[in-house]
């Protein structure tokens, strides 16, 4: 039976299993921090109202209507994950779902009066979340332009 060659680990490699040393880390934890930090904000739009929804929310605002493949293809969300958010958005009137009759299996989601009226008083959420980062726009454009690096490589 054949051994694998022994490797010698260098303290070198050993450091760069530290915590402080690895890149998943802050952006997991300031994901969980910023997605915290929304709710208050949500809460004030609609007490029911979820990151991920308002996250659909914000594309259907831009483009009124999108299939869910769509949806999934811009949140980087399967169906799996979409479908029970899309059915809680529909019971509370927010979208609507219905099949795209030029193929069946496609549903589009669509938004309605209700989900309309929450975009208004949502404009206030990014300048709210600005002030409490407290980072300039131009430092803001350089990290969004950085994570977009990141799931560009990583998708």
């Amino acid at each position: 039976m054949a051994h694998a060659p022994e490797t010698t680990t260098s303290e070198e490699d050993f450091s760069l299993l530290k915590l402080e040393n690895q890149l998943c880390f802050p952006l997991y934890a300031a994901s969980r921090q910023l997605t915290k930090a929304y709710q208050p904000y949500l809460r004030e739009l609609d007490s029911d109202l979820t990151y991920p929804q308002y996250l659909v929310l914000l594309l259907l605002w831009e483009h009124q209507e999108m299939t869910v493949k769509e949806l999934g293809e811009n949140l980087l969300l399967d169906s799996g994950t979409l479908t029970p958010l899309l059915k809680r958005m529909e019971q509370k009137q927010w979208v609507s779902r219905r099949r795209d009759p030029r193929d069946e299996r496609s549903v589009i989601i669509g938004l309605l009066p209700a989900g309309e009226v929450l975009q208004k008083p949502a404009c206030s959420i990014p300048k709210g979340l600005l002030d409490r980062l407290a980072i300039s726009t131009k430092e803001l454009a350089t990290l969004r332009r950085l994570l977009n690096h990141v799931i560009k490589k990583l998708t």
